[in-house]
């Protein structure tokens, strides 16, 4: 089969997110299984990119906004990233260094609808000029949302009615909203169908792919079942498309994430060395950080936003260290202003106890997975969550809310074949408790450090979850 992604971000490219983590994984793992999978992207002007010298393949035209815009399409050989990743280029759109977000202003671009409304024009334009034709095209996320619609509904891309298209929801928070006179920026189509692409009186971009696609996944059973109930909305909407619905679990890419080979962490290890590897790793991250190599360790990285949860860690620090509680905390990540703020003022406040870095730094987040004894996902909506795959690997315990994919994925200590630390609401209480409980098991070292090797073991690679892609994509080819 042939399968063509869509999709604004792209690991190691372009990657805001755990969006830009499957983009970047799924093609190749679908190529390693004898397919012939290719990712389209925006040309942004990310450091990535900068360094390459990407190839010109095509340049024309498409119509938008009643006047004709021009592209160009750039390839990067199928060597450098395990598939063929094709750059669309449009002058004015996507030459910045940011995905969504001015890195300069901190604030989203200004004109983000007529950024992704282009790209997914440009991208089946240019599909239609290919004489390889894919045999299904994956869509993800709202970005490109409006995919399905044209292939089914634009006169322009009549051509496309008989490929199948999936859609994948990586998160159901954001759903391209929009007043609903900018379908007129589309290549023209049947107004009676308008009500295709309107929802709650608004064009929704989300809302118009769950309705187009023949399939609409998500990247976890746990999340699928959490967007039929709510969904900001089109919780009644995916129930009445419930059918052509499906939860299939997000995997890791083994290559990038493997303690045994990675060159970001000081010290490499295996299942067997682990323990050794583990406390080297700890001692480099205690030199990083501003705390002691000899008490437990509990991390938290990522996005510094109440969906992750990340309000709730100051009132824990807080708590666990006027408790008396023997442990060492460290954050990585961005987000909200007032958080940051509250951190800093935490640092200095706890100096010894808490220490954090407030950015994107992939090189330290290694390390922080390689060097720790426990990660913290206190999320209140987690899809799939992959940081918790990434810290079994290297043989980091997880400590989880139970909630979407980590209810999935993370198994409480406490049952038969367990492994990690959950608990189930979100409330300072329970959050505290859950520490203790990491702190008691690393405390028991024989438990501990076989735990250690249990999680190392796990699969949760890409080659089960694209077997099931698989599957999926070839019930829909006729």
């Amino acid at each position: 089969m042939k399968i063509t992604h869509i999709s604004a971000e792209c690991y190691p490219v372009a990657k805001a997110g755990g969006l830009g983590d499957v983009v970047g994984a799924l093609p190749k793992y679908l190529n390693k299984a004898g397919h012939d999978a290719d990712v389209l992207l925006p040309y942004y002007r990310t450091d990535w990119l900068l360094d390459r010298d990407p190839e010109l393949v095509y340049e024309g035209e498409f119509p938008f906004e009643n006047k004709n815009l021009p592209f160009g399409v750039y390839r990067i050989e199928k060597s450098v990233l395990g598939f063929e990743l094709y750059l669309i280029d449009i002058p004015g759109r996507f030459d910045r260094p940011g995905i969504y977000i001015d890195p300069w202003s901190g604030h989203p671009y200004w004109d983000e609808m007529e950024r992704f409304f282009s790209f997914q024009v440009a991208a089946l334009e240019w599909l239609g000029t290919r004489q390889n034709r894919p045999d299904v095209i994956h869509c993800h996320d709202h970005h490109t949302g409006l995919v399905p619609f044209m292939m089914e509904e634009c006169f322009r891309f009549s051509s496309f009615q008989d490929i199948p298209s999936v859609l994948t929801i990586h998160n159901g928070e954001y759903q391209g909203r929009y007043p609903l006179d900018v379908y007129q920026k589309l290549p023209a189509f049947n107004l009676g169908n308008l009500g295709i692409l309107e929802w709650d009186e608004s064009v929704n971009c989300l809302a118009a792919g769950i309705k187009k696609a023949w399939k609409v996944t998500t990247v976890s059973e746990g999340y699928m079942q959490e967007l039929l109930e709510f969904c900001n909305g089109l919780e009644h909407l995916l129930r009445h498309e419930e059918q052509k619905t499906a939860g299939i679990i997000n995997g890791i890419d083994v290559e990038v994430w493997n303690p045994k080979t990675d060159p970001l962490i000081e010290k490499n290890y295996t299942v067997k060395t682990a323990v050794k590897g583990k406390l080297e790793n700890k001692q480099a991250l205690s030199q990083e950080f501003s705390v002691p190599g000899d008490r437990p360790l509990f991390s938290f990285i990522g996005r510094l936003v109440r969906e992750k949860g990340a309000d709730i860690l100051p009132d824990l620090i807080t708590g666990c260290h006027e408790q008396g509680i023997e442990a060492s905390f460290i954050v990585l990540g961005t987000g909200d202003p007032a958080l940051h703020e509250i951190f800093k003022k935490l640092e200095s406040d706890h100096v010894g106890y808490f220490d954090s870095r407030l950015e994107y730094n992939e090189k330290l987040a290694h390390l922080i997975y390689a060097g720790s004894d426990f990660l913290m996902m206190p999320s209140r909506v987690e899809p799939c969550g992959l940081n918790q795959f990434y810290a079994m690997r290297y043989g980091t315990i997880p400590l989880v809310r139970g909630v979407g994919g980590l209810a999935d994925t993370v198994i409480d200590i406490s049952q038969p074949d367990g492994y990690g630390i959950v608990f189930e609401n979100f409330n300072l209480e329970e959050c505290i408790e859950a520490v203790k409980r990491g702190v008691d098991m690393f405390n028991k070292k024989e438990l501990f450090e076989k735990d250690l090797q249990k999680i190392m073991k796990l699969d949760f690679s890409w080659n089960r979850s694209t077997k099931k892609y698989v599957s999926l994509y070839k019930s829909l080819i006729p």
